[in-house]
């Protein structure tokens, strides 16, 4: 009964495709810095790691291609900024060390080790697990949380892309202990959407940056992991890793039993002293196609049949003040469509990330009035309007585009601006 409760909550609210024919105050006055991050040894690009402002809650990530922006105001460029990632020594840095441009930051691979005694302290990485869902109150806020994120959506066909979407969003996290789910608030957003290159068919993401959000298992269990559902697993040690300077469990997990609707392969990375997770990657087992034919699909038309060939997840988050805090989260979707009398399949590629770069407990119990709500069901791209001047996003720090969306961004700019050309003209003639 679990598994079909579990599969009907994937398939209807957390990722679902669709086939169809209160903002925080932001501070005045910053300092842009750029730069990329990379592997102090191989020079490797390193992607998705943490810039963040020391005693702070601003910061932001790498991109694909280890690059990044991080906006910091006026009043903070005396601290420092730290660069973390899984696996790798921190790196502290005074911000009056950096320039403004083509800052490159070398990371080093972390060596861990972790005595006998210290895993031997649980009887198996079952238990492990067990016990960071059932002590999850002790390591999260109890109080509600505004947050910044800035929010990506793209769509490719192919390896083109045909789909782009970026919105900051403001979420009210609601409190761990609450049933309440988050509430989000669509702020600054652009898009832009080629339907030629889409073909005959429409393809969207229902959910918009809930997808994100309820990516966060501590949160949302029952999307992965409740009560039940961690006995279908097998949880076995990897070897240590380290993220922050502090130690991290590795465990791997995979299903007991492969012929459940649903199966999830991953590793869990949880922090040694809190024993709070720290970050969790996984994917769906998509070898079946006669069982997961049609998956993610919430509607499509009678002749086409969806075959997922990919479904990838990560989620990360920071301490904060011996707290842990929801920091960033992403998905991955590849997947063909067969249509009816059509000889080529066509595959597409969908991902949205989510990346919190800023904010504050909620003291005030601020709230997000009911008008302003996003609702779960919302399609991002129909919610808002074309793209506009590259300095769109002022202060607010976001994701820096690799450079296919780089280039898209910039196709888009070059043809509002002949648009804007020719109706000048039209109207200088008329």
């Amino acid at each position: 009964m679990e598994k079909s409760h579990t599969l009907k909550h994937f398939a209807s609210t957390l990722i679902s495709i669709l086939f169809i024919a209160f903002s925080m105050h932001a501070q005045t006055g910053f300092t842009e810095y750029n730069g990329k991050v990379i592997d102090g040894r191989s020079n490797k690009i390193l992607e998705a790691a943490s810039l963040n402002i020391n005693a702070t809650n601003i910061s932001t990530i790498t991109n694909s291609e280890g690059e990044f922006t991080l906006k910091v105001p006026s009043a903070y460029l005396d601290s420092k900024v730290v660069i973390s990632l899984l696996g790798y020594n921190s790196y502290v840095v005074p911000l009056s060390q950096l320039s403004v441009e083509d800052n490159t930051i070398k990371l080093y691979m972390a060596i861990t080790e972790l005595s006998a005694v210290s895993i031997s302290a649980y009887k198996d990485a079952e238990s492990l697990v067990r016990k960071v869902f059932d002590d999850k109150n002790k390591n999260l806020e109890e109080s509600s949380v505004f947050m910044t994120a800035f929010y990506r959506e793209t769509i490719k066909r192919r390896n083109r892309n045909v789909s782009l979407t970026e919105a900051i969003v403001n979420i009210l996290k609601q409190p761990i202990t609450s049933d309440q789910r988050d509430a989000l608030q669509l702020g600054k957003a652009r898009k832009s959407t080629d339907y030629k290159r889409l073909d005959t068919v429409s393809v969207k993401l229902q959910g918009g940056p809930f997808s994100t959000v309820y990516m966060d298992i501590m949160k949302y269990p029952e999307y992965i992991f409740t009560d039940e559902s961690i006995g279908i697993y097998n949880f076995s040690f990897d070897n240590p890793s380290t993220i922050n300077n502090r130690n991290v469990y590795v465990i791997n997990f995979s299903p007991k039993n492969a012929f459940q609707d649903v199966n999830y392969i991953g590793k869990l990375f949880i922090d040694v002293e809190s024993l709070a997770l720290v970050s969790a990657n996984y994917s769906l087992d998509l070898s079946n196609e006669n069982k997961t034919k049609n998956l993610l699909v919430r509607k499509k038309p009678r002749d086409i049949e969806v075959y997922p060939l990919e479904a990838n997840y990560k989620v990360d988050y920071k301490e904060n003040g011996n707290k842990w805090y929801y920091s960033y989260s992403n998905l991955s979707l590849k997947f063909k469509i067969n249509k009816k009398h059509e000889l080529f399949n066509k595959v597409y590629t969908l991902a949205s990330e989510m990346a919190v770069t800023d904010w504050e407990v909620n003291v005030a119990d601020k709230k997000i009035k009911n008008k302003d709500k996003l609702k779960p069901s919302v399609i991002i791209t129909d919610a808002i309007s074309g793209f506009s001047d590259p300095d769109f996003w002022g202060e607010y720090n976001l994701i820096e585009p690799d450079k296919s969306i780089e280039s898209a961004i910039d196709k888009i700019r070059r043809n509002i601006e002949k648009q804007k050309n020719r109706e000048t003209k039209n109207s200088s003639n008329g």
